[in-house]
């Protein structure tokens, strides 16, 4: 049988379990024996061998581990006397000895057994009636490694998750990535270091901080030793099939953490990979945690929040350089920079040969949060330490969940001579086929074609690049690779301000907009009680009647200058016998201002302009690429350029807020980065003629007329 159509005897299950349970937990049965079966069919040769080499071990050693180890060829074995065939020939007790036979496991096997909390639904299935007839159905299913190799076993185990969270409408994207996205980021993240890979007696790690199911471990493996295989066909040989490649990961989801175990330890016989995958979450528990690796690859989930590991992450910030996340902290709704702050804390010193990782992520950590924000400083944490080689923009519709598009980071610190400073942006949207059929929203494809022409593309590393597409029917050239240095995508975020202009008049109009201000208000509130506090808001009724029969006696003439309504006001209050409280006094002057661009500037008791909020502004002024000095109020020199070239002519009285400071510079303005990558691929369409349009719409305004006249019987309109 084919995976499809292994898959689809699988999945067949469902219809003796349906009534049994819901469909939501259907993976909890067929997950969980797909794992026993396949495990059964990989030690069926040597389990004979095992069962003789416990007897005669047994009691003479004190542990017999290695040498049942050595007798089954794996890192694994199981000593029960039961495998398939014999459990479903002793059908009355079919559930005890079915424990007995996941009890014969290795201790190591036994934990990832035990991830899929199978002894539950042993009782449920068995309460049911139904534990003989789901056993049966799988036994009638070989798997074993000469029929379905570890690549195809993988494919199963991903498009069954694929199932379980359709039926779920749950997140496949958070357990696996389609294979064509998986070898073209394998292909990127190795680009370039074929000739250090081939060195003989080569070692290589390779780490996955959220592995899923291992298929990108397991793919870049492959690549390396194995070389790229299709349908059996072999595509490109293996770079150096001698490399010795040590597979680290780690994944919080019970399930496919236990299949990605599983299948390790079924393809490597010593069982080291599988030995170190981690569980648990790697934001609050890292299970690398002081390891470092040459390449580092990751698919984390797209926009999922990170509640769950808040507290560990902030302290882990709070430690500085010390901690893994140490730049920035992104918004809570949306971890994905956090996996990309843990996978460089993870990467080699360049000293010790760096490395190179390739992460794909939404659009939202290329452009999400002002200068500033956690998500800048983590963009500016990279750019300014010229980690970033290159992003790359995938097309839409590639991933089984979601449609949206999705771009490959390039990272690494040891850039090659000719890429220091500089950046490739790879617009690889329109390069896809479509598939025959589709996977949920997966509707297209990267051939290995097209994936290596995007590799091809990050090699030549020109700017300018173009490459032939067709769209809408018509073939065209267009650009697709643009370089531009770290700098350009920076900018320093500086607050303009204009001065305040005031004027005032004592109208009736005016004097009635007091009683909304709450410094007036507060006049005839007391916090005391009891009579003390009767007593005070007497007072203050008393002061607020003596306030507004004061502002009734000035003049309703309009001032345009605050000092000398200021001046009116004292004059008046010292004739009055009336001392204005502060609060009082501020909320008068609100009161009976409006703002007027021809009154004059307020200031402040230095003789500084005040500043009016409403008519605060930013401006975004791009960074420098070379030197950049500041002047004596610590404004950059082309922060100043932009302002008199930018701002100046249009408001002369405007001016720089200086208090305004990046904290990391201490320079005037916040620093941040953002990559607005459709900007620098856009195409200008030209609109349709005006005359092809008012056509247009003069035919669809015939085709209504025609089908009222059907509908009411009069007679249609002539063209």
């Amino acid at each position: 049988m084919s995976h499809s159509e292994i898959v689809s005897f699988l999945w067949s299950v469902a219809d003796l379990i349906r009534d049994t349970f819901k469909r939501g937990k259907y993976q909890d049965v067929i997950l969980p024996l797909t794992v026993l079966r396949r495990l059964d069919c990989v030690l069926s040769g040597t389990k004979e061998k095992v069962l003789q080499t416990q007897a005669r071990f047994k009691g003479k050693l004190e542990n017999l581990d290695p040498q049942l180890r050595a007798a089954s060829g794996f890192a694994f074995y199981n000593t029960s006397r039961y495998d398939f065939e014999k459990l479903l020939a002793d059908a009355p007790h079919l559930a005890a000895n079915l424990r007995n036979y996941i009890a014969g496991f290795s201790p190591n096997m036994r934990e990832v057994l035990e991830k899929f909390d199978f002894d539950n639904t042993i009782s449920k299935l068995d309460e049911a009636g139904l534990l003989f007839q789901v056993l049966e159905r799988f036994k009638n299913v070989d798997l074993h490694p000469e029929r379905i190799d570890n690549p195809t076993m993988g494919t199963i185990f991903e498009e069954l998750i694929r199932k379980f969270n359709e039926a779920l409408n749950e997140n496949p994207g958070e357990h696996f990535t389609p294979r064509d996205v998986v070898h073209l980021m394998v292909d990127l993240m190795l680009a370039g270091d074929e000739q250090r890979i081939r060195r003989k007696g080569v070692v290589c790690t390779v780490y996955d901080p959220c592995c899923g199911s291992g298929g990108m471990l397991m793919i870049a493996k492959e690549h390396i030793t194995v070389g790229v295989r299709k349908n059996g066909e072999l595509l490109r040989p293996p770079i150096n099939p001698d490399a010795e490649i040590h597979l680290f990961g780690q994944e919080v989801n019970p399930e496919t953490w236990a299949i990605s175990k599983s299948d390790l330890f079924m393809k490597d016989p010593t069982g080291r990979d599988a030995d170190r995958i981690a569980f648990g979450s790697v934001l609050s528990n890292d299970g690398h945690a002081g390891k470092t690796f040459d390449y580092l690859i990751a698919n984390p989930p797209y926009g999922k929040d990170w509640k769950r590991d808040e507290d560990a992450v902030r302290a882990e910030h709070e430690r500085g350089a010390a901690g893994r996340f140490a730049p920035g902290l992104p918004r809570i709704s949306d971890g994905q920079l956090l996996f990309l702050l843990h996978m460089l804390a993870h990467a080699k010193d360049p000293k010790d040969g760096g490395s190179r990782i390739a992460i794909i992520m939404n659009g939202s950590p290329l452009f999400t949060g002002d200068a500033g924000s956690g998500e800048s400083e983590i963009r500016r944490y990279i750019l300014e330490r010229d980690l970033l080689e290159a992003l790359i923009a995938l097309p839409e519709q590639l991933f089984y969940n979601t449609g949206i598009a999705t771009y490959v980071w390039v990272l690494t610190n040891r850039k090659a001579a000719a890429r220091k400073g500089k950046v490739q942006l790879i617009d690889a949207t329109s390069f896809w086929a479509p598939m025959r059929k589709s996977l949920g929203d997966k509707r297209r494809e990267i051939p290995p074609e097209k994936a290596q022409d995007i590799v091809r593309l990050l090699a030549d590393f020109k700017d300018g690049a173009t490459r032939r597409i067709t769209k809408d029917g018509k073939e065209e050239d267009v650009v697709v690779s643009r370089i531009f240095p770290t700098t350009h995508f920076g900018f320093r975020k500086i607050t303009v301000e204009r001065p305040l202009r005031l004027n005032f008049q004592a109208s009736a109009e005016r004097i009635a907009r007091l009683e909304e201000e709450k410094g007036f208000q507060a006049l005839a509130q007391s916090k005391k009680k009891g009579a003390a506090g009767a007593k005070e808001q007497a007072q203050g009724r008393a002061l607020q009647e003596a306030i507004r029969k004061l502002l009734r006696g000035l003049p309703d003439t309009l001032v345009t200058d605050r000092d000398e309504f200021e001046r009116l006001l004292d004059a008046a209050a010292t004739k009055a016998g009336l001392k204005l409280p502060a609060p009082a006094r501020k909320a008068i002057l609100a009161a009976l201002s409006e703002r007027d661009e021809s009154a004059a500037v307020c200031r402040d008791k230095d003789g500084n302009p005040e500043p009016d909020p409403e008519l605060r502004d930013t401006e975004s002024v791009p960074l420098a690429a070379g030197d950049d000095p500041a002047d004596a109020e610590g404004v950059p020199a082309s922060v100043r350029a932009f302002f008199e070239r930018e701002v100046k002519p249009h408001v002369p009285d405007a001016w720089i807020d200086t208090t305004k400071r990046d904290p990391r510079d201490g320079r005037v303005g916040l620093v941040g980065y953002e990559i607005n990558f459709n900007r620098y691929f856009y195409r200008y369409t030209p609109p349709r003629p005006l005359e092809e349009i008012e056509g247009e719409i003069r035919g669809i305004e015939q085709d209504i007329l025609r089908m009222l006249a059907e509908v009411t019987g009069a007679t249609a309109p002539r063209d």
